[in-house]
């Protein structure tokens, strides 16, 4: 490798780095900002039904699913989603609660230490997911109570369907 390829791999390395710093930066600061002061059965029929018409308005394949809890509240299944989609919002909503944030932050900070999330030996593979489409619902003052999870789409687009309808849905 010469100088000029080494100096090139180093400033690549650097610029990703920073990327994915800002990245997590600012999904964090979704999370804190993405916060409800009460959250009930009308907040996630309501929340659910933004999903699904952004779903329908953009043609895409996806699966929604709240809960409070392990209350199942809203969950709806878009033409194009399959059974596995399901299967990949539960192993979402299990890193949401296992980790207390959006499964996309736990995929992202396990990239910024030099993994792949479900890499690590503790982790089973069939129960979590590090992975865009799983987001905290979390009462200020109070912490996570509950989540939000979307499938069948490439996960910074799960993700980003999320925080684009709780950020209408709190006005924020």
């Amino acid at each position: 490798m010469s100088p000029d390829t080494a100096a090139d791999t180093a400033a690549d390395t650097a610029a990703d780095t920073a990327a994915l710093d800002a990245l997590i930066a600012e999904v964090v600061a979704q999370e804190e900002r993405l916060q409800f002061s009460t959250f009930s059965a009308d907040d996630a029929w309501m929340l659910g039904g933004r999903l699904r018409a952004l779903g329908l308005e953009r043609s895409l394949a996806i699966a929604i699913d709240i809960a409070l809890g392990e209350h199942r509240l809203f969950h709806c299944a878009l033409p194009g989603t399959s059974a596995h989609n399901g299967a990949w919002i539960e192993r979402k909503k299990a890193t949401v609660r296992e980790f207390g944030t959006s499964s996309y932050l736990v995929g992202l900070r396990a990239k910024r230490g030099g993994g792949v999330f479900e890499a690590q030996p503790w982790i089973d593979t069939l129960r979590f997911a590090g992975h865009g489409g799983g987001f905290p619902i979390a009462l200020r003052g109070t912490g996570v109570v509950g989540t939000i999870a979307v499938s069948g789409q490439p996960q910074e687009v799960d993700h980003a369907l999320i925080v684009e309808a709780l950020t209408a849905h709190l006005g924020v």
